[in-house]
């Protein structure tokens, strides 16, 4: 008997699934401190060191624990705040959003929708057509140089 949950698929085809157990286990170990830092404890990096700050190469942004496409980069947008943006995401779906009252601010934190790991913030001061800026950590990301549709398969574990 197989007891095993549906799997949930965005509009654009993606399984937002939770990763299983053991291949989220794998994942994490093969993270670098400071991408645990970051994607596991809500870390932010340094301004202005993130190595995709200057990343303009066409191409997809996808999640550095998943795979999950989470930007293009069409969407890129130098903000001078020190960290990628991007005026919107890949798949809204693909971004899930939660209040942040932490540093004495509200903010609205994102994170992956299938992983949960923190990707950065997004703030009301963004460019067309949303108006919106996704400010995220460069370790939160991986670049997938010349893709700008990655396919479903891709980003399965």
């Amino acid at each position: 008997m197989n007891h095993d949950k549906p799997k949930h698929y965005s509009v654009s085809g993606y399984d937002l699934s939770p990763l299983p157990p053991i291949v989220y286990e794998r994942r994490v170990k093969d993270l670098t401190p400071e991408e645990r830092r970051v994607l596991l404890a809500s870390g932010t990096e340094t301004p202005f060191c993130g190595g995709l700050l200057h990343e303009h190469a066409a191409g997809t942004f996808v999640c550095r624990l998943c795979a999950l496409p989470l930007f293009r980069s069409q969407d890129k947008f130098e903000s001078g705040t020190g960290w990628p943006s991007f005026s919107r995401p890949f798949d809204p779906e693909h971004i899930a959003r939660s209040e942040d009252a932490s540093h004495g601010m509200s903010r609205v934190e994102i994170r992956c929708a299938r992983c949960a790991g923190h990707l950065g913030h997004v703030f009301p001061d963004g460019p067309g057509p949303t108006g919106e800026r996704h400010c995220v950590n460069s370790v939160s990301l991986r670049f997938l140089p010349g893709a700008d549709r990655v396919s479903p398969e891709d980003a399965d574990i």
